[in-house]
């Protein structure tokens, strides 16, 4: 009977090509193949190793399709190596689809961990790492934003964002807004490459520079924000608060719906107090 083969999820450099580990190499040298985000990036990385592995393409577009070939030849007892263009696989990148059908299938998965944006731009922001949250990108429309930002006001933890240059001085613009001026943050880019830089300051300082900063808003950008202060002793938050923010890009009852979320308030009160606010 032929012994399964393993997947393993490797961890490459977000780009200084020292931070690779033994082990990822290893891994990269013997696998059967390697499944990447994209062949040509994952390539070159192969090819500065000294290593000739064959390769598929695997990222959204593809994934699902490419699954049960991917499995089929895990049965077979190929290993399997699965890469992103930079750092951990599945953060924020392709993967989920493949990961849980190797699990369903009963088939090993080993991670070879390595670097990942997030946690490096969360270690070097001077905010609290005991408890954080990672959202990942936030949408690219403003109403989309502001919403998903206000549904954030309340939480506790220190937030975690990946955010595109093009938008970094919008997305800054209405966390200010939704968030509150002075919430701390920190703005890592292009951690660990030539052109690596932090910016720490309120929300409002950053939001201020961005405009007038041009190499802020170039690379790779990582956003990690100061978490919202616990209520004391039960305090609820304060739902017209809330609401003035949604109203500003959303009508009474789609910020109702939200008010109530965010605050855990009835959804009818939150709908009286909208519509007068709407109308003052």
């Amino acid at each position: 009977m032929i012994k399964a083969g393993r997947l393993y999820l490797v961890s490459t450099p977000i780009g200084n090509l020292g931070d690779l580990s033994g082990r990822a190499r290893e891994v990269l040298g013997r696998v059967a193949l390697v499944a990447a985000e994209d062949t040509r990036h994952s390539g070159r990385l192969l090819q500065g190793l000294g290593i000739s592995c064959p390769m598929v393409s695997l990222h959204e577009h593809n994934e699902r399709d490419r699954v049960p070939e991917l499995l089929d030849r895990l049965r077979r007892g190929e290993d399997i190596a699965l890469v992103s263009d930079a750092g951990t696989p599945l953060v924020s990148d392709p993967g989920f689809h493949l990961v849980r059908g190797a699990i369903e299938a009963g088939l090993e998965i080993s991670p070879v961990p390595g670097p990942c944006a997030a946690i490096a731009a969360l270690s070097v922001a001077g905010l609290p790492t005991d408890r954080f949250c990672f959202e990942g990108f936030l949408p690219p429309r403003q109403a989309a934003r502001r919403a998903r930002l206000a549904a954030l006001a309340a939480e506790t933890r220190t937030l975690v964002f990946y955010e595109s240059p093009q938008r970094l001085a919008a997305s800054l613009a209405d966390a200010v807004a939704t968030l509150g001026a002075g919430r701390r943050a920190a703005i890592a880019r292009e951690l660990t490459k030539l052109h690596e830089s932090l910016y720490h300051g309120t929300l409002e300082e950053l939001a201020g520079r961005a405009t007038q900063d041009a190499d802020m808003g170039r690379g790779e950008i990582a956003l990690v924000v100061e978490g919202a202060p616990a209520a004391a002793d039960g305090a609820s938050l304060d739902i017209d608060k809330v609401l003035k923010v949604l109203l500003k890009s959303h009508s009474p009852s789609q910020a109702a719906a939200l008010a109530a979320e965010i605050t855990g308030a009835r959804r009818n009160e939150c709908y009286a107090r909208a519509l007068v606010l709407s109308a003052e």
